[in-house]
């Protein structure tokens, strides 16, 4: 993956970047955030990609404090709050972004927390995604990740966790009490072995849940929702975790308010495709969460 970002030029990821974005269109994403890694430029260069796309954009724009490639890192919390402010300036849409609690050293989480919270801007960070960052994590501050989060002032009612998929029930707890969100992205999960959300104790406790599609393996939000009740199920036997209103939050009005958009486009369906043959009007919705892929939508890009 460093491989292949190291290679990418402004004029390349434009390119990539608009048939990614009108994909995602075509699919029934009305929105993205863009967990952007790879500095201004081609950030710039993503939010002209949205624009041509016609999907609403917010750059979450990657702090990096250290790991990673040279162009994906700061000099400073300073330089990478210039560079965010920089986008502002141009009137896109940003998120703070500690990329994780491996990038960024606990001074950086300590700052870009209070310039969220000064700011009112939404924050996004990686955190739990895999057994050996909480060891890491561990071995470093004593802390578990989101632990770490709570001690460093970055949890919120404006924050995102992606991933949390090894959070602990103490960690749940934190994200509950703080009223923060969790990102999950089940399809990326799966692929890279990651393991699963516990969507029962991340449920019963009342956290928000958006989906992402985050390593883009396979672009289709109904497939992220579906997989999302699928885990659910099979941690507690029985069908029917989420209803099918909690799921439509989950991929609409949960994502927005993630992302701080007060406003997201409806997506077109298809009420002739085969896979909602014989379904009534009104079953509609729980049909296209429950059996349809992301082609019974209508490409209004």
């Amino acid at each position: 993956m460093l491989e292949e970002a190291e290679r990418q030029t402004n004029e390349g990821l434009r390119a990539l970047y608009t048939a990614t974005y009108t994909e995602l269109r075509a699919a029934g994403y009305t929105a993205v955030g863009e967990f952007h890694y790879l500095g201004l430029d081609t950030a710039l260069a993503a939010s002209d990609a949205a624009e041509e796309a016609g999907i609403a954009f917010v750059c979450v724009y990657a702090a990096y404090g250290r790991g990673g490639l040279p162009r994906m890192r700061q000099e400073s919390v300073a330089a990478y709050l210039a560079e965010l402010e920089g986008l502002r300036e141009r009137g896109i849409a940003v998120a703070v972004a500690p990329h994780s609690v491996r990038a960024c050293p606990r001074e950086w989480l300590e700052e870009l927390g209070r310039y969220a919270e000064a700011e009112r801007l939404p924050l996004h960070v990686h955190a739990d995604e895999q057994p050996r960052e909480v060891e890491e994590c561990l071995a470093e501050h004593g802390l578990r990740p989101i632990e770490l989060l709570a001690d460093c002032g970055c949890l919120g009612e404006r924050t995102t966790v992606v991933h949390a998929t090894h959070a602990t029930g103490a960690e749940l707890d934190l994200l509950r009490d703080s009223e923060s969100v969790i990102c999950a992205c089940p399809t990326t999960e799966a692929d890279l072995g990651d393991g699963f959300l516990p969507a029962l104790r991340v449920r019963h406790r009342g956290i928000p849940l958006c989906v992402g599609s985050d390593s883009n393996v396979r672009i289709d939000p109904f497939e992220e929702l579906r997989q999302l009740e699928g885990i659910a199920r099979r941690q507690d036997g029985r069908r029917n975790v989420f209803s099918t209103d909690e799921l439509w939050a989950i991929g609409g009005a949960n994502g927005a308010a993630s992302l701080g958009l007060d406003a997201w486009a409806d997506l077109e369906v298809d009420l002739d495709h085969p896979s909602l043959a014989g379904v009534a009007e009104e079953h509609v919705p729980a049909a296209l969460v429950a059996g349809c892929g992301a082609d019974v939508v209508v490409d209004t890009t």
